[in-house]
């Protein structure tokens, strides 16, 4: 379904519409947030910010959840084996890497800040997933999917449903 099918011919067919409709420099810079030299000390401040007012676990747990994206993206990766857009005889490319990246450090960020900054998190992370498309270096789905990896792991971390609240 991931790398055959008539689903992947549709995620194919879109990318192929959507790679370069915006200059380079702009879709390369929206998803470089993704990478670990901008996301990371971001999610490093905020858990230094959280750390020092006290919510220790929190900070754990948000560096624990980042620690998760690539312990679960690089097999998945391995294991699809997906060929890239503009690099087919490339193979990794979902899910996307940056994207889960951009997810658990923004919104970790955000839960340990202030849930206000939870809209920010969402633009910068849905800024990222869409510069990975437009440039390029990411199918639609490869993107999809890590938002969904991003959020099963920041609920995990999160220790999951309350009951009672």
């Amino acid at each position: 379904m991931v790398v055959r099918g008539p689903l992947a011919r549709l995620d194919e067919r879109l990318s192929r519409a959507l790679v370069d409709t915006v200059p380079r420099g702009l879709s390369e810079a929206a998803s470089d947030l993704g990478g670990p030299l901008v996301a990371l000390p971001v999610l490093l401040a905020a858990m230094a910010y959280a750390y020092a007012r006290g919510r220790r676990a929190a900070a754990l747990f948000a560096g624990l959840a980042m620690a998760a994206v690539p312990l679960l993206v690089v097999p998945l990766k391995e294991w699809t084996a997906r060929p890239g857009p503009l690099e087919p005889w490339a193979h990794g490319y979902y899910p996307s890497g940056h994207t889960a990246t951009a997810l658990v450090a923004y919104f970790g960020a955000a839960f340990l800040v202030s849930r206000r900054l939870v809209p920010v998190a969402a633009v910068l992370t849905a800024v990222t997933g869409t510069g990975l498309v437009l440039r390029g270096y990411h199918w639609p789905l490869d993107v999809l999917a890590s938002c969904c990896l991003g959020v099963l792991i920041l609920f995990a971390a999160s220790g999951g449903p309350r009951q009672g609240k």
